[in-house]
């Protein structure tokens, strides 16, 4: 995975007022930490910092800071609730040669036999690897897979060098067969309309009786 360099800028004000003053600059707030250093408080351009997360959560950045070069993992990446930008950053130094534990996305890919069903139980799988090669993905094929199928985060592919973290065991992707028809029209029927009127209980008056 590439590295993207970001000037950061040392904060001195803290709280609500200076963070959002930081980001009408066009800044984000952000905070890096690790390697048992004190946290230190940067900003960091928000179009740049955008463009560099377009690579994926796991893109190691090169922070520039004072003059001397840090990198940094992204470990949390808080957006707004309502409007999609980017409101508070935590990073993580790394370091070259260091590995650590990523979740990386799940690619599943190909079509698997006709008449069945493709579940993804998993979209993430927890990897320790390397920093400076944290896949984008992990590739897992169902083509030609017949119904019955199961792929478990142990028979996923890693790249050399990586370790899996999460359950060998537990199951990534399954292949089910597809429900017919026929199977579904039926399941349409068994369920009780809405709006279906209920009949009085015997002894009730109706507020159309009473009026």
């Amino acid at each position: 995975m590439s590295e993207t360099r970001l000037e950061a800028v040392a904060r001195t004000e803290f709280g609500k007022g200076a963070s959002r003053r930081i980001r009408k600059a066009g800044q984000i707030p952000a905070v890096l930490y690790g390697h048992g250093t004190d946290p230190r408080h940067l900003s960091l351009p928000a179009r740049e910092f955008g463009r560099a997360l377009k690579g994926g959560a796991n893109t190691v950045l090169t922070l520039a800071i004072d003059g001397a070069d840090e990198l940094a993992l992204p470990k949390s990446v808080v957006r707004h609730p309502l409007r999609d930008y980017v409101e508070h950053v935590d990073l993580i130094l790394v370091r070259r040669g260091e590995k650590v534990t990523v979740d990386v996305p799940v690619n599943v890919v190909g079509d698997a036999a006709p008449g069945t069903l493709t579940v993804i139980d998993q979209t993430t799988l927890s990897i320790e690897v390397d920093a400076l090669n944290i896949p984008e993905s992990l590739e897992v094929s169902v083509e030609g897979a017949e119904a019955g199928t199961q792929i478990s985060a142990g028979d996923v592919t890693l790249p050399e060098g990586a370790v899996l973290v999460a359950d060998p065991e537990s199951l990534v992707v399954g292949v089910s067969l597809a429900p017919t028809t026929e199977e579904l029209e039926a399941e349409g029927a068994g369920t009780e309309p809405t709006g279906a009127e209920t009949a009085p209980i015997e002894g009730e008056t109706s507020e159309d009786d009473a009026s």
